[in-house]
């Protein structure tokens, strides 16, 4: 009967410790989980960003291109693409018109490609379903949007504002063609983009910059559907350099733009 009796105590007190064990390890889920909801809830929708992995299709430039592994970043071109130029002040899309010249980086070490184009070229795109002729385009004066700056244009009766935040850590005037601009050491940086006053929409960041900095390339309307295309450099470092292709008519519900491209080229030692 002893025996018994120590033997319903063993296993009730086991099945007591296994118990507090299990809601201990719940109590710590579902606190896990509570943080989780409360870091999402204080992060607003329209400031995340929304893009695919990776490109919808491809882009290259007209740029110089490292062999790597017996295999070339250019080697993808072919009659097939088409290229964005610009003529006296216009933009036009047109098939591509190009040569590849075979070249050595005596840097590097490494055999090249070289893309060259007749035409003043600002990029080639893969994208094949794009109209060609020339391109309704926005003038802009500037093509730098510092921190607390905004640019705002309008296309199609519609006002579009682009406002940058971002910490500025220095400043310096540095030489800029006939003259002298002011050069600004940024990081955190964030771009926004509105139209007629709507919800702002974060479409680009970068946390920082080792002397390069964010500029305009293009604004029009690459995909014809009445709505502004943007074509931004976004070189992270002095010896890259990098392009960001951003279209309208790819953007989701809710959006103004989507990045559907981004190629980056380097030419460090």
């Amino acid at each position: 009967m002893k025996n018994t009796l120590f033997i319903l105590a063993f296993f009730t007190l086991l099945f007591c410790k296994k118990s507090a064990e299990v809601e201990k390890v719940t109590e710590e889920i579902t606190d896990t989980l509570s943080i989780a909801s409360e870091e999402n809830e204080v992060i607003p929708i329209e400031n995340k960003i929304q893009e695919k992995e990776g490109n919808d299709f491809e882009i290259l430039l007209p740029s110089r291109y490292r062999d790597w592994e017996n295999a070339n970043a250019a080697d993808v071109l072919n009659q097939s693409w088409i290229e964005l130029y610009e003529k006296n002040g216009k933009y036009f899309l047109r098939q591509a018109d190009y040569k590849i010249a075979r070249g050595f980086d005596e840097c590097s070490g490494d055999s090249t490609k070289t893309i060259e184009t007749k035409k003043k070229t600002l990029i080639l795109l893969q994208e094949n379903q794009l109209k060609l002729g020339e391109i309704e385009t926005v003038a802009f004066v500037k093509n730098k949007i510092w921190p607390t700056e905004k640019m705002t244009f309008k296309f199609n009766d519609v006002d579009y504002t682009l406002r940058a935040e971002g910490n500025v850590l220095s400043s310096e005037n540095v030489s800029a063609g006939d003259g002298t601009e002011v050069y600004k050491n940024v990081e955190k940086y964030r771009l926004y983009i509105s139209a007629d006053k709507g919800s702002e929409h974060l479409f680009l960041k970068q946390e920082s910059f080792n002397d390069t900095f964010v500029e305009i390339l293009f604004i029009g309307d690459i995909d014809r559907d009445g709505k502004p295309d943007f074509i931004f450099g976004a070189n992270r470092d002095y010896e890259e350099e990098r392009v960001i292709l951003y279209l309208s008519s790819e953007a989701g519900e809710g959006k103004i733009i989507k990045k559907v491209a981004e190629i980056a080229v380097q030419f460090d030692c």
